[in-house]
């Protein structure tokens, strides 16, 4: 079927037009509570929220649709999206719900799903709830309806889990972090779970306020960050987004350290300690010098479509325990269902930890390629550009790249925009093309240049 409201994470726009109202979330919860309940079990569903002022809104409208759902709610308040799908586990629950936007600005919103396994739901359920918000809202009986609680020790239960992910004896004692929260979900998480094993931690962006959410601070704006571990003279930066599913880090020089260095510092580290780790699962968008650093010790990089779900299919197809994403959504099968960003940071630490080695050395050994991306405002409704025009205009972007260049052109599945993306061995090369074709992509989108008519003077 085509889908009107789920994207590739679920449910996202601005609030307050269509489909973030509160109408529409108060019939979203009681048109998943019914597809959710006619499946069995007699569990809760579980609804977190990021820190946004208008959670306290989504929250109440999808606990009341839920309830007259004849379904039960457990409510845990603000709480990372890789917390709720840990907590649906371990609650037995039928389902988690998180209310986030990520890393989009505060009067953004959206809702996403996890199923009872902690994984994101399959599309065939997704469609199911978007049938089933055709239907009437009747609401139960009193004596159906559902019961709503609040889980009041959901952050106590996620930061035990964090610190269990850590290796067993080991302590992060004599290490200086400065961690950012992005004003986000993890504010009253993240820094206790680093401090509890050993680290002097430095907290930034833990003060928020319902707007302040992704403001200038955490994965998405890194520069006070940077700032901060310079200052500081700390041996590392972490930076998390609004929800706490993705992570950067900072190294002592003030440098980022992304998605796919972090990948190669995990897999390098499972390797030397004798774990099986044939490759990583990352997506079209992650580097090739990614890939050069991988094989240089016989691992393979497998390519998903962007999207941690499509990253942790692919896991779960080649039974490979890494994978994940530039912006940071990194994925340990062994540990978690989903990209969690707390989790993350623990794997590289208890990496600098065992080599005695710092963030900086091993982040040297991915030589990135220089890459762009421009991303062009799409207008409404989106047009479609699977068009000869446009395969003619990224061919002959990468004709002039040669063999090592990438053209990736694909439209976001969260905000109404193409992202126009080049990486190739010269960086004025790189740079060049991407503002060229982004311009391009932009006139084809508003239809200045006819799709087909372009195609037919094109190759």
């Amino acid at each position: 079927m085509t889908r009107r409201y789920f994207g590739t994470d679920g449910i996202r726009g601005k609030v307050g037009e269509p489909p973030v109202t509160a109408d529409f979330v108060l019939r979203l919860g009681y048109a998943a509570g019914m597809v959710l309940a006619a499946r069995g079990g007699k569990g809760p569903i579980l609804v977190g929220k990021d820190t946004r002022i208008s959670g306290y809104m989504f929250e109440s409208a999808l606990e009341a649709g839920l309830i007259a759902a004849g379904v039960d709610v457990g409510l845990t308040g603000p709480m990372p999206t890789p917390a709720i799908a840990y907590l649906t586990r371990t609650f037995r629950a039928r389902a988690g719900i998180v209310i986030s936007a990520s890393h989009n600005p505060y009067d953004d919103n959206g809702i996403k799903f996890f199923g009872a396994d902690g994984h994101k739901l399959c599309d065939a359920l997704e469609e199911e709830i978007e049938r089933a918000l055709a239907e009437p809202l009747i609401t139960c009986r009193s004596d159906a309806l559902g019961r709503a609680r609040r889980i009041a020790d959901a952050p106590g239960r996620y930061i035990e889990y964090c610190k269990a992910t850590f290796p067993a004896g080991a302590s992060l004692a004599g290490i200086k972090l400065v961690v950012d929260c992005a004003n986000g979900a993890t504010y009253h998480v993240a820094p206790d779970v680093f401090r509890e094993l050993g680290a002097e931690v430095a907290a930034i962006g833990v003060d928020p306020d319902g707007f302040n959410i992704n403001a200038g601070c955490g994965s998405t704006h890194p520069e006070a960050l940077r700032r901060e571990v310079v200052d500081r003279g700390a041996d590392l930066g972490v930076a998390f987004d609004g929800d706490g599913d993705r992570v950067i880090l900072v190294d002592h020089r003030g440098r980022i350290v992304d998605g796919d260095q972090i990948l190669y510092i995990a897999a390098r580290h499972r390797q030397a300690r004798g774990l099986p780790c044939p490759g990583v699962v990352g997506t079209v968008m992650s580097n090739l010098g990614l890939e050069r650093a991988l094989a240089r010790h016989g691992m393979a990089l497998e390519r998903a479509a962007v999207g941690d779900r499509h990253v942790v299919e692919r896991m779960r197809a080649l039974d490979w325990p890494i994978g994940g994403e530039t912006s940071g959504h990194v994925v340990f099968a062994d540990l978690a269902t989903t990209g969690d960003g707390v989790v993350a940071a623990l794997q590289v630490l208890a990496a600098l930890v065992d080599g005695g080695r710092s963030l900086a050395e091993w982040a040297d050994e991915v030589v990135k390629l220089p890459q762009a991306t421009v991303n062009v405002r799409l207008p409404s409704p989106r047009p479609s550009l699977d068009s000869r025009a446009v395969r003619a205009a990224i061919a002959a972007a990468e004709a002039r790249l040669g063999a090592a260049g990438r053209v990736v052109v694909r439209p976001s599945g969260t905000e109404p925009v193409l992202r126009v993306t080049v990486e190739g061995e010269e960086a004025g090369l790189v740079e060049e093309l991407v503002a060229e074709l982004a311009e391009r992509m932009a006139r084809l989108a508003a239809g200045c240049e006819p799709l087909q008519a372009q195609a037919d003077a094109g190759p």
